[in-house]
């Protein structure tokens, strides 16, 4: 006796809902920009791995016979490139030939060492970023943090704990002194973010240049233009005896504290509400200019906070005229590649740390030129500055795309019915 299948709950959805479900989620996640930052690092790992090749000479000498054995080329350029990214992984992340757990571990403390200045300057920017302003000046805020930073710690002798307190906070408040001047005549005149925040990144280095010619800045019985040494007091405490140091929890509680100031605080909605749209915002009641001023001082004291990674750890412990490196610089590279959020900018520094840590170990043992990293670097860039792009290379669907061509549909359409 046949049996017939019973009718469906009521409420319960369809197999064919279920599968429309699944695509609909399926597509939300293929346009979300954190596949599309995940993908353009894995593009760039591809252009690396094609640089790699060609700069390598068993490769150039096996290119030569190629059609003759071809064999050889390619067992080449699978091992080169085999060799120098596993060179990378093991100078980023573990060393698997270790024979001690310190050893295994070391790389890993070293890309946490290079990433926890990118991440403070990378949440400072990311506030900038999210309000409409596009502050190039985290250089600058660097150099005027690790002066405050580096006076506290050399001139004033306090007791431990106070005075690495006192220095943390010395670096926040020259950083945010120094994003308050942009912001304030971004807020008051309307002056270009960017051109005011260019210019003072070369006044804070021509001005740190100066300091450490002046006698108060100036190690004694020196002619170098290096400060004295920082006061042991002054340090960031170790991880496990490791490089890595309070410096990165403190990086990491800024970022969750970023996360809260922009989601869940008065401010950080203004802040948001004066990025999306600042005519809105005013109208609605908001202070375009405090928030303009709030966000370039938020994000000056967090790019402050990157010095205090060079000045109180065990390697500088000086004020020098390179203390910011290029920090400030990469920093934008990792607010776009973190799409300006806190989480995004922590794994971007991580990442960008890491790719530092490794490369000098792929350049050592493989003779690779540390360039590459640059132009992975650079090619992250353009990729997240370009997400259609991305897009297009893996055939993701552009929603972008679909609502201007469904926008030019409606043009011509009102403009058909206009003509007829």
């Amino acid at each position: 006796m046949s049996q017939t299948a019973p009718p469906p709950t009521a409420g319960a959805p369809s197999p064919q809902t279920q599968g429309r479900d699944w695509r609909a989620v399926a597509r939300r996640v293929a346009q979300g920009s954190a596949v599309t930052s995940v993908l353009a690092v894995v593009v760039a790992l591809v252009l690396g791995a094609i640089l790699i090749a060609a700069a390598n000479s068993q490769v150039q000498a096996t290119a030569g016979y190629l059609f003759a054995r071809p064999g050889d080329f390619f067992a080449a350029l699978g091992r080169t490139i085999a060799d120098s990214y596993s060179a990378l992984f093991q100078g980023a992340v573990v060393n698997l030939s270790a024979s001690s757990a310190g050893d295994f571990l070391r790389p890993l403390t070293n890309t946490i060492g290079h990433a926890v200045p990118l991440i403070f300057a990378g949440l400072g920017l990311g506030i900038g970023f999210r309000a409409g302003l596009f502050n190039i000046g985290a250089q600058g805020q660097i150099i005027f943090g690790a002066i405050f930073c580096g006076y506290i710690g050399f001139a004033w002798h306090l007791p431990v704990g106070v005075h690495l307190v006192l220095c943390v906070l010395g670096a926040f408040v020259g950083g945010a002194l120094w994003g308050f001047i942009p912001g304030i005549l971004k807020a008051k005149t309307g002056a270009n973010e960017v051109i005011v925040t260019i210019m003072l990144n070369s006044v804070a280095a021509f001005f740190l240049g100066w300091l450490l010619t002046r006698e108060a800045f100036r190690k004694p019985g020196s002619s170098d233009p290096l400060s004295p040494t920082l006061d042991a007091s002054a340090h960031y405490p170790s991880l496990f005896g490791t490089r890595a140091n309070l410096g990165f929890v403190l990086a990491v509680a800024a970022a969750i504290g970023v996360w809260w100031l922009m989601e869940r605080s008065t401010l950080g909605f203004a802040i948001r509400a004066v990025g999306a749209n600042p005519a809105a915002a005013q109208t609605a009641g908001l202070s375009v200019a405090g928030a303009t001023v709030w966000t370039m001082v938020l994000a000056g004291g967090l790019a402050g906070l990157a010095a205090t990674s060079q000045l109180l750890s065990t390697s500088a412990q000086q004020l020098n005229s390179d203390v910011a490196g290029t920090f400030g610089f990469d920093a934008i590279t990792v607010a776009l590649l973190g799409r300006s959020k806190p989480l995004g900018t922590v794994a971007a520094g991580l990442l960008f740390g890491g790719l530092k840590a490794g490369g000098y170990l792929m350049q050592a043992s493989t003779d690779t030129p540390i360039d590459v990293i640059l132009v992975l670097q650079s090619v992250v860039v353009l990729l997240i500055a370009a997400p259609p792009l991305v897009k297009a290379i893996f055939h993701l669907p552009d929603e972008d795309r679909q609502a201007r061509k469904a926008a030019k549909q409606a043009r011509l359409a009102l403009r058909t019915e206009a003509t007829a």
